[in-house]
């Protein structure tokens, strides 16, 4: 059995395994939904959105209950060691989820393992940007300076979706770069706008206000096909870097082993919830595109992710600390 597909197998177990039966009219008190993300920013507006779908669907109030810091890793590791039985549930994030396998040595969670998932919710393509000023306009422009002159880029971190998303690119592209990295991305884009910084990658939302105010400009966007949310920036796939692909996502997880009829009643809840037009509207404000679907293929798209930031991570040389 490959490594992909023992993943995957452990994580629908982790998933369907009854620890004792479901209950017939879950939910009967509230429920708790952790966000692992501070307060007002995108994803927890997210959650929210769809916690009070929820709770107007189901007669329970799904309670916010935000637990940021270390990258998500923080809130993530308290919604894995909650009780399994449907009354503790957790935004899945990308960072949390599929990135941070790679740069912690030590995760205190396993997100396969530790987790049964219910659904995506919504992916938020990373976006590369240059100075609004910069003297070129799109990748082949921006490739050929590369080649000529030396550059740098800034990430919010080492080891953040920016840092490894830019070294993908970087490897796809055949060029180099200095990496400088930030404690955040609020601190890296004044660099980039600034010039003195040539570029970066970031999420759409993150840097968008600073487009459309002329102070960044957009040389691609990393998601599959042009994003409905700012039509007009083609893709790197399409621009030449055939397959490229770098993407954030928010979902929604529980604890292994919370009952499989919970599980489908949640998912079920979710995917009737994300194609409301009110829903739809809100996601598109933030920039999210709205994603949903089984609970096994978020499983599948989960270990994928996993396997490709893996990969990332060791061909960039970052050695999980």
């Amino acid at each position: 059995m490959t490594l992909r597909r023992r993943h995957l197998a452990t994580l629908l177990l982790a998933s369907t395994v009854l620890p004792a039966a479901a209950q017939s009219d879950y939910p009967n008190r509230p429920v708790r939904v952790i966000v692992p993300i501070p307060a007002g920013q995108a994803t927890d507006i997210l959650a929210r959105v769809v916690a009070d779908q929820l709770g107007r669907a189901l007669g329970q109030p799904f309670v916010i209950d935000n637990k940021p810091g270390a990258g998500t890793t923080l809130g993530t590791d308290v919604g894995a060691k909650a009780a399994a039985d449907g009354y503790t549930l957790v935004m899945a994030t990308s960072g949390g989820f599929a990135v941070a396998p790679s740069l912690y040595a030590r995760l205190p969670y396993d997100p396969v393992r530790d987790f049964a998932p219910i659904s995506n919710l919504g992916i938020v393509t990373q976006t590369l940007v240059t100075a609004g000023n910069a003297p070129w306009n799109n990748l082949p422009e921006f490739i050929a300076a590369a080649r000529r002159q030396p550059m740098n880029y800034a990430s919010a971190g080492v080891g953040s979706t920016s840092h490894l998303t830019t070294e993908a690119f970087l490897h796809q592209a055949g060029i180099q770069a200095t990496h400088i990295p930030f404690k955040g991305a609020s601190e890296a884009q004044p660099q980039v706008i600034g010039g003195q910084v040539q570029f970066m990658f970031d999420a759409l939302p993150a840097v968008l206000p600073q487009v459309r105010a002329g102070k960044m400009k957009v040389l691609g966007v990393g998601s599959a096909e042009r994003t409905p949310l700012y039509p007009e920036a083609p893709t790197l796939a399409e621009q030449g870097l055939a397959g490229f692909q770098a993407i954030g996502w928010i979902g929604l997880a529980a604890p292994a082993r919370t009952p499989p009829a919970v599980l489908d009643k949640l998912n079920a809840e979710v995917r009737r919830v994300m194609a409301l037009p009110e829903v739809r509207e809100k996601l598109r404000s933030l920039y999210f595109t709205p994603a949903e679907g089984s609970r096994e293929q978020f499983g599948r798209f989960i270990v994928d992710d996993i396997a490709k930031w893996g990969r990332v991570a060791k061909a960039a040389g970052i050695v999980p600390e």
